[in-house]
């Protein structure tokens, strides 16, 4: 039995503008700071192991942060999906149980989640737009009301 179907597909950014900000400053700065090492310290004297894992901390920041610039969340009549480097779906059959989470007083930066429950796991989407967080009220409400 399918206790939820959204009236029409609602797709939107996963991330807000005030978190794609921050997220944008702190890669300059992180990415900054890291050239002004690289420029003060012979890294090229440094073993393998040390260059291979600055190298990889710098890749795995880029790939952070493309993916939280470019993730998108999308409510259909199937379930709920967020693209990411590993894309996260859960179909409506498998939902047991959803509510909206907030951090008090930082909702310019991180807005509300919706917390999906399916039988022992929990997976949490992003919602970074108006009609994607609306669409997680009403779910949230809709499973609020089958308890």
């Amino acid at each position: 039995m399918q206790f939820y179907r959204p009236i029409g597909t609602v797709t939107g950014p996963a991330y807000g503008g005030g978190f794609k900000l921050v997220a944008t400053l702190l890669t300059v700065v992180l990415l900054g700071y890291g050239v002004s090492i690289a420029l003060r310290y012979p890294l090229l004297s440094l073993g393998f192991g040390v260059k291979a894992l600055l190298l990889g901390a710098a890749a795995m920041l880029l790939v952070s942060y493309y993916w939280f610039l470019r993730s998108r969340t999308t409510i259909d009549a199937d379930g709920i999906r967020q693209s990411w480097v590993i894309d996260k779906r859960v179909d409506w059959r498998d939902v047991r149980g959803a509510k909206m989470i907030g951090i008090p007083y930082a909702g310019w930066l991180f807005p509300p989640r919706m917390v999906v429950r399916t039988g022992n796991a929990f997976t949490t989407f992003n919602g970074g737009s108006r009609e994607v967080l609306v669409e997680f009220a009403k779910i949230s409400l809709v499973f609020q009301m089958k308890r």
